[in-house]
């Protein structure tokens, strides 16, 4: 029997595929192929052992021949076979058109309790497809927002919203109480914010969602966080850091205690950040665990503990309990309060290495953040071993991007030393096209700052000294800043100088009054 230890796209033949419905092949693990040359029907099938009788007799009257089974690796076949249906899925727009907006609204309305609608097929349909298509289009969030005559779906992609599709305006009861129902919500309720999650699979892919409703004036606006848990966890080296930036990291997280901080925006990759070093500490001899809200993904040899608020389990009282089970490493989802900021410090100053997010724009400024919330100068000044600032900025799509000579003025905008590239001649901006959604860029990349805490700086610390005199510090201790650290990708045309002015912040130093 033929075998193929490769299954690519190229051999499948999709026409036919289509002719079956997901689950159908799924179960049966068929999967038709393209003609060749040596067999006129070929279909692949992943065990020699149980063939599939009634989908190969299914195949055999679809084709009107007798089919060839072609052996392949079972992982293959599926992989493949939720490609084509993934390709194939119609889009929200598509689904409308194809429907009738009229139609949809018509039978909606015939539907006279919304406590019904989530039986509701054309509603059941529409939000699976938004959420099938922004897992398909790599959104983070999906944001349904009401106005007073129309209905606005847009998703987050690379940080950016993007306009998907107009619903009409009758459909937006009953999409918000199916999305309730999902949800485990009261759909009955709409005075109050609510907050709820739910899991779903989409071509065999498993997608966490956290649901937020808020009422406005027009109506409840929902926006579901999309977590695809198949994605693959990335490793320290994987993360994109320079050399030194990636030795200050290893450093860190091999230290017997102190605290290191990962700071930035919502969405800004920080609790990437941090499982990658969770995947990197030696987690057979010595005891890791995690306080997270919510648990985006499992790691092998690390307890992990889920922020319940509503039964009492929050950060601070759920990181006294994760004291008491004698743990190496801790790792806290986000440090909100002073009492969560208080228990981190005392629990580096008693032989534990603490991992927390912070949200703050740059590095330093982590520093007050903690001193503003109530911590002691000298505590902060004691505990801290590295604080580190992070953004995504967008890539450059491969496609369209359009080159142009490097100027003076660029290494200027981007706040680093024009001779330290001075075998750059050329750079790219952005320009756009159908496969980039016309945005010119496709996919993310993170950027870095990292503050070690030295002995200097300890001391401006302890003394109170302000944002401008700790900035001083690190300049004179070599700190590559955000924009400096950004201008290796703009050299390499990964990223424009446009993208980087839009997620950074211009670096002052100042001096303190």
């Amino acid at each position: 029997m033929k075998q193929i230890p490769r299954l690519s796209n190229e051999l499948v033949d999709v026409q036919r595929v289509l002719k079956f419905s997901l689950p159908v092949l799924r179960a049966g693990l068929v999967l038709p192929l393209k003609p060749t040359q040596d067999e006129a029907n070929p279909v692949a099938v992943c065990d020699e052992n149980a063939w599939p009788w009634e989908l190969l007799d299914d195949c055999r009257r679809m084709f009107g021949a007798e089919p060839s089974p072609v052996l392949v690796p079972k992982e293959a076949l599926l992989t493949a076979l939720n490609q084509v249906f993934d390709m194939a899925s119609a889009s929200a727009e598509q689904m409308l058109e194809d429907m009738g907006s009229d139609d949809l609204s018509r039978e909606l309305e015939e539907v006279g309790d919304l406590l019904e609608s989530e039986d509701d097929a054309p509603v059941i349909r529409l939000v699976n497809t938004l959420i099938s298509q922004a897992l398909k289009e790599r959104a983070s969030d999906i944001h349904i927002e009401p106005f007073e005559t129309r209905l606005l779906v847009r998703f987050r992609i690379d940080g950016v919203l993007h306009t998907i599709v107009h619903p009409p305006k009758g459909v937006q009861a009953a999409i918000t109480s199916r999305i309730k129902v999902m949800a485990g919500l009261d759909i009955a309720e709409k005075r109050h914010p609510q907050d709820g999650r739910f899991r779903v699979k989409i071509a065999g892919r498993e997608v966490d969602v956290r649901v937020s409703l808020l009422p406005t004036a027009h109506g409840e606006r929902v926006v579901m966080r999309l977590l695809d848990r198949g994605s693959a966890m990335l490793t320290l080296p994987q993360l994109g850091m320079s050399p030194p930036q990636l030795k200050n990291m290893q450093e860190v997280i091999t230290s017997p205690h102190g605290i290191v901080l990962v700071t930035g925006p919502t969405g800004s990759g920080k609790s990437t950040t941090l499982y990658a070093g969770l995947m990197e500490v030696d987690r057979k001899n010595r005891n890791v665990m995690t306080i997270e809200d919510p648990i985006e993904y499992q790691v092998e040899g690390v307890g992990q503990m889920q922020v319940q608020p509503k039964i009492g389990v929050t950060f601070a009282a759920g990181l006294r309990s994760i004291l008491r089970q004698d743990p190496d490493i801790v790792m806290i989802g986000e440090i909100r309060d002073l009492e969560t900021a208080e228990i981190a410090i005392q629990a580096s100053l008693t032989g534990h290495l603490v991992f927390a997010t912070l949200h703050t724009n740059d590095a330093l400024s982590a520093i007050l953040r903690l001193q503003d919330m109530g911590l002691e100068p000298y505590l902060v000044a004691s505990s801290l071993i590295m604080v580190q600032a992070q953004r995504l900025v967008r890539r450059l799509c491969p496609h369209c991007r359009q080159q142009r000579p490097v100027t003076a003025e660029d290494w200027k905008r981007l706040e680093v030393n024009q001779d330290d590239f001075s075998g750059i001649t050329h750079i790219y901006d952005a320009r756009g096209c159908d496969l980039c959604m016309d945005t010119g860029y496709a996919g993310r990349i993170a950027i870095y700052e990292m503050a070690r805490i030295s002995d200097a700086m300890r001391t401006a610390i302890h003394e109170g000294k302000g944002l401008p005199t700790m900035r001083r510090i690190a300049k004179q201790e070599h700190m590559i800043t955000l924009r400096q650290d950004v201008a290796r990708h703009v050299a390499a045309g990964v990223t424009s100088i446009e993208e980087v002015l839009r997620v950074t912040m211009e670096d002052v130093v100042a001096t303190e009054p």
